[in-house]
């Protein structure tokens, strides 16, 4: 008797919930989406406040961040990977910075991708502005793109 209720109630859930793939059917997906994995994490954290030095001093003595010049760099080893080393990079800037612009914002976000030139390619197809060139560092490959807030 217990199944024969579980299989019919069975029939009775289903007709009332819908499958995940019919939940996933209606999300629309733009045409020319691509399926390579875009972002894996975050590189930096970036804000503007009116004190730079003192939020750095703040957050010192406070919160226990070691802080420098640029702010502080946290580290941790790649979940795949336990030998390679990586960081994200949190940094106040003085509200009066350009170094944001053409965005209006009080904050930008770097993010780290699986492929920047992949990426590049990808976002240049579905009209992503781009603000500047890609810049390459000891500590990586940089490109600014605005995102649709501004």
């Amino acid at each position: 008797m217990v199944i024969l209720i579980s299989f019919c109630s069975g029939f009775y859930f289903r007709d009332i919930f819908p499958k995940q793939t019919e939940i996933n059917d209606t999300i629309q997906k733009p045409e020319n989406a691509n399926t390579i994995k875009k972002v894996k994490g975050i590189g930096g954290i970036f804000f503007k406040c009116k004190d730079p030095g003192k939020i750095k001093e703040w957050y010192k003595l406070h919160l226990g961040l070691e802080t420098d010049q640029y702010g502080a760099l946290f580290e941790w080893q790649e979940v795949d990977d336990p030998k390679k080393n990586e960081t994200l990079q949190w940094s106040p800037f003085a509200e009066t910075t350009t170094y944001f612009s053409p965005s209006t914002k009080d904050y930008m976000i770097n993010y780290r991708v699986e492929n920047l030139g992949e990426l590049i390619v990808q976002l240049k197809k579905e009209g992503v502005t781009f603000v500047d060139q890609v810049e390459t560092y000891p500590y990586g490959k940089f490109v600014h793109i605005m995102d649709i807030s501004n």
